[in-house]
């Protein structure tokens, strides 16, 4: 739907053709912008509550570079996800307020200012899951969520981990990354009544499998509350926690 749809439709409410629940009904659903290669989803932030997300791996620079453009020319936030130098670089030339955040391989665009509220705590078990706890944190943070990085609080020296414990108290929801055998989430879900999202990483050595072994004791934990995404879906946690997070922020 280009913009003279959406004046219509505008336009028929002013004059009480149709209802605002109507006007709504047609403007979550808008079509899909068909770039031939893609179909960008360019009203998902209507239906779902945040924009579609590039993902880059496998994609030409060129694809990613058409795709962010025609995201961001809708006037939301924009993510890039799995993006390298290369593509970071293809992007800054089109769009110069681009950030690069290289740890979580994201590239970011803010078109709209964002405030956030409630508290996402992201927690990780070791330095080397960082990348992957990034991701979750700054998707997260587009969503509109104020974030805490609580850091290196693995099991090996769980006291580390329990000086954070009233923090982790405040948060609406909490996003726990691991590799190695992954009880991260386990145990922080036995201190807290908040849900938490466990991300398995494929950090750790030949037994853990690439993050196999994280991802089963994820799945097999004998604490309630705690739900489970894909090894290294820093992104697919984010994003959940935005979603619980503004849910909750909402009816404060």
């Amino acid at each position: 739907m280009d913009a003279s749809g959406i004046k219509k439709i505008l336009s028929d409410v002013e004059k009480k053709k149709i209802s605002v629940p109507a006007a709504m009904a047609k403007l979550r659903y808008f079509p899909f912008h068909d770039m031939g290669f893609a179909k960008v989803d360019t009203q998902r932030h209507l239906r779902c509550g945040f924009t579609e997300v590039v993902f880059c791996l496998g994609k030409k620079v060129s694809e990613v570079r058409q795709i962010f453009a025609g995201l961001a020319a809708n006037g939301g936030n924009v993510i890039a996800t799995r993006a390298d130098k290369k593509i970071y670089n293809a992007l800054k030339k089109k769009f110069p307020a681009v950030v690069y955040h290289q740890d979580a391989r994201m590239v970011t665009l803010k078109k709209k200012k964002i405030k956030p509220t409630g508290l996402v705590v992201t927690a990780s078990g070791g330095t080397a899951d960082i990348p992957v706890a990034e991701e979750a944190c700054i998707t997260a943070e587009l969503m509109g969520a104020r974030v805490e990085r609580v850091y290196d609080v693995g099991v090996a020296g769980i006291h580390r981990l329990l000086a954070y414990r009233e923090c982790f108290r405040e948060a609406n929801v909490i996003i726990a990354v691991a590799g190695m055998e992954g009880a991260l989430p386990s145990v922080i879900a036995g201190l807290v009544d908040k849900p938490v999202i466990a991300v398995p990483t494929s950090v750790g050595y030949g037994t853990a499998f690439s993050g196999i072994a994280p991802l089963l004791t994820m799945l097999n934990s004998c604490v309630a509350g705690i739900v489970t995404v894909n090894i290294d879906n820093g992104f697919g946690a984010g994003y959940a926690a935005g979603l619980i997070n503004k849910a909750i922020s909402d009816k404060d």
